[in-house]
């Protein structure tokens, strides 16, 4: 299957990076302030923004992009800065978690198949 770059495609996914990053520094804020909740809550904003991502472009990309958005604002937020502070800091395994949990999440929301398409056939390619 190929895929069209479309401009109406290009928006959708510039959108898609953009959401995947609001949503990796919301996570960052609301993992650290609410524990366990906030955990569950971020990871399942993840979930929406991910399967989302994969129903309005069709294919991977659709979670790619956000999964981009998403590490890159993780990454970026827990980064120490010169002064050797952090802008925001986190004391807990609760961000470890967000990662982890992240990271399943986006590789399950990649790696499933629409109910139009075929299933894979370990057997017999092609059948």
């Amino acid at each position: 299957m190929t895929t069209t770059w479309t401009p109406a495609r290009i928006v959708a996914l510039l959108g898609l990076l953009v959401l995947g990053a609001l949503a990796g520094a919301a996570g960052w804020l609301v993992v650290d302030l609410w524990f366990p909740g906030g955990l569950v809550l971020a990871l399942l904003a993840l979930l929406g923004l991910f399967l989302a991502g994969r129903l309005v472009i069709g294919n991977g990309i659709g979670v790619g992009v956000p999964v981009i958005g998403w590490f890159l604002a993780y990454v970026l937020l827990g980064a120490p800065r010169p002064e050797g502070d952090f802008l925001l800091s986190s004391t807990g395994i609760g961000m470890y978690a967000y990662l982890l949990g992240g990271i399943v999440i986006a590789v399950m929301c990649a790696t499933l198949r629409g109910p139009v398409e075929q299933p894979v056939s370990a057997g017999r390619p092609g059948r």
